[in-house]
């Protein structure tokens, strides 16, 4: 078995003896180079390779580990990194190398990456630095910073025809594979001129409606009846998947008309497929102007440390609100390893006025301070994208304090909600012309109408131009989003939104620094791309330890 250990024998080519001094003081290269051997041991990957017949490879683990970090850091491609590791002397330096070492192929990291993406942790890169940072008297704080960032997908967005001759080409490579039999019982009720063996979009004159309309109606038939072949019959995993990716493109983009042709149907599906290719990429909004095709990168980030303390990703349509729970949770119970010296936005949309740019998020691990149990509660700051009313009654629920902006109400026909009082415990609501309505429920919500009120108030013509008068929703949270407005409203609150919430825009630029594993995916496939987004936010939160002087003393790690 190669037991791929690190050679720990101080050589005259070593080379932190030859450019040691020449390694800028609080760089993340100079932190690895000194203290890597500590963060990652020759048994630091042992359990990804317990069941591999052929052993572990023969290159260190702490040369794969620097070498993934270092490449996440940068924004390399494999095979980039790997020529780093080669002819960069602060690579060598950073892994423990001399200046004599060879490199390794660049397919040890994509099998690295899949065995960790399988494992027991498979977040251990991310997790063990925050780990050395807590040891070190970091991230103690209970104060935690929400945000998103677009992570534009690795494939062409493709339009209704390419993605529905792609589904049936897919289907039938897969038949082929499987089950010949069930693939010519497929091909055999397939009616247009065409093999489905090419890529792209297949021949038609695209300056005549007539012959794009024959071509849409043809492509959406013959999907209909492959999938009529396989209605009954008991299908493999695979055929199972690429079937439900078949039926989910025939029907999200096209519908019958009534002469019975199946064309382009107006509008955009809610949760649009955008590419067979990468199935879980969605389009995006960051506003109501400025859309992206792919993912979401969510980080959470402690804004006393600048570290990161959680990371999750979504595909670009959901909501940022969505991964608050994961990444406020308490999901690590694993502990790095210690220095060798150390002894051991939807229904508030009505209410929260506006469409929410893309937000924020926020994760930490741990128990309470000071006794290690139950889950923490934070001061969370987060914009508009978490300030819907259930996500603050929610959160609230959990001990958590939840301070996001909940933007005005807006009314293009007159006066905004929030000119209104609301009283819940008196059950009434006063407009503006200090009239006072009682609230009453009805089958779907609660309501307040002003009525008759309204046909003689002098404000009327400033406050609606209903015929029946002004009529307040009351939302199922309202308790929750007039108690945020009210603070909202408070010096000391606006004071700390102010202090702690930019901190979070400051991380996200150092995270989309380096487009390539940042800003755009480099892979496929929301569970990929978390490996390599847990792995830039390590090298992010390492480059932020290498500045605030993480080292090893007798008792552990500390920090200048």
């Amino acid at each position: 078995m190669a037991l791929g250990r690190e050679d720990r024998q101080v050589r005259f080519d070593d080379v932190m003896l030859l450019v040691g001094d020449q390694l800028p003081a609080g760089s993340v290269y100079r932190l690895l180079a000194e203290h890597g051997g500590a963060l990652f041991g020759d048994e630091y990957f042992a359990d990804l390779f317990k069941r591999s017949v052929l052993g572990r490879p023969t290159v260190p683990a702490r040369v794969v580990a620097t070498v993934m970090l270092l490449q996440a850091y940068e924004g390399l491609s494999d095979r980039e990194a790997c020529d780093r590791l080669v002819f960069d002397l602060r690579w060598k330096a950073a892994a423990g190398l001399t200046v004599a070492a060879v490199g390794f192929h660049p397919t040890v990291l994509v099998g690295m990456r899949n065995r960790l993406r399988a494992s027991d942790r498979p977040r251990r890169l991310f997790e063990d630095v925050n780990t050395a940072a807590r040891a070190a008297g970091l991230l103690r704080g209970r104060r935690r910073v929400l945000d998103s960032t677009p992570l534009l997908d690795a494939v062409a967005t493709q339009d209704t025809v390419i993605q529905l001759r792609a589904a049936i080409r897919r289907l039938l490579d897969a038949a082929d594979r499987v089950d010949p039999e069930l693939s010519g019982a497929v091909r055999a009720v397939l009616n247009r001129d065409d093999d489905y063996a090419s890529l792209g979009k297949p021949p038609c004159d695209w300056d005549d409606p007539t012959a794009r309309e024959a071509l849409i109606d043809a492509l959406v038939r013959d999907a209909l009846a492959a999938l009529k072949v396989l209605e009954g019959r008991e299908l493999d995993a695979v055929l199972g998947q690429v079937a439900e990716l078949l039926a989910l493109v025939a029907g999200q983009d096209v519908a019958a008309g009534e002469d019975g042709i199946f064309r382009i149907a107006r509008g955009v599906a809610k949760d649009r497929m955008i590419s067979t290719v990468d199935p879980e990429a969605r389009h995006g909004h960051k506003s109501r102007a400025r859309t992206f095709d792919g993912y979401k990168s969510h980080l959470g980030i402690d804004p006393d440390d600048e570290l990161i303390t959680g990371v999750a990703v979504t595909a670009a349509n959901a909501a940022d609100r969505e991964v608050i729970d994961e990444l406020l949770g308490n999901p690590v119970t694993e502990t790095a390893p210690a220095p060798p010296e150390a002894d051991a936005k939807a229904d508030a949309d009505s209410d929260a006025g506006v469409d929410a740019e893309a937000g924020v998020e926020v994760i930490d691990h741990g128990g309470n301070p000071g006794d290690g149990s139950g889950p923490k509660t934070y001061e969370v700051y987060g914009d508009s994208a978490y300030a819907d009313g259930a996500t603050l009654a929610e959160q609230t629920g959990r001990g958590h304090d939840l301070r996001a902006k909940v933007p005005p109400v807006r009314n293009p026909n007159g006066y905004s909600k929030d000119r209104f009082g609301i009283d819940l415990n008196a059950g009434t609501v006063t407009c503006p012309a200090k009239h006072t309505v009682a609230i009453s429920t009805g089958r779907r919500q609660r309501t307040a109408r002003f009525g008759a009120l309204c046909t003689a108030c002098p404000l009327q013509a400033a406050c609606t131009t209903a015929r029946r008068g002004r009529v307040i929703t009351i939302h199922p949270h309202e308790a929750a989003l007039q108690h945020a407005k009210q603070r909202q409203s408070d010096p000391d609150w606006r004071q700390d939104y102010r202090t702690y919430r930019p901190v979070v825009e400051r991380k996200i630029s150092h995270f989309t620094r380096r487009p390539w594993g940042g800003r755009k995916a480099r892979c496929r496939g929301s569970q990929r791309i978390l490996t390599d987004i847990l792995t830039r936010a390590a090298a992010i939160n390492l480059a932020r330890l290498a500045t605030l002087g993480l080292h090893t003393v007798p008792t552990g790690w500390a920090v200048a």
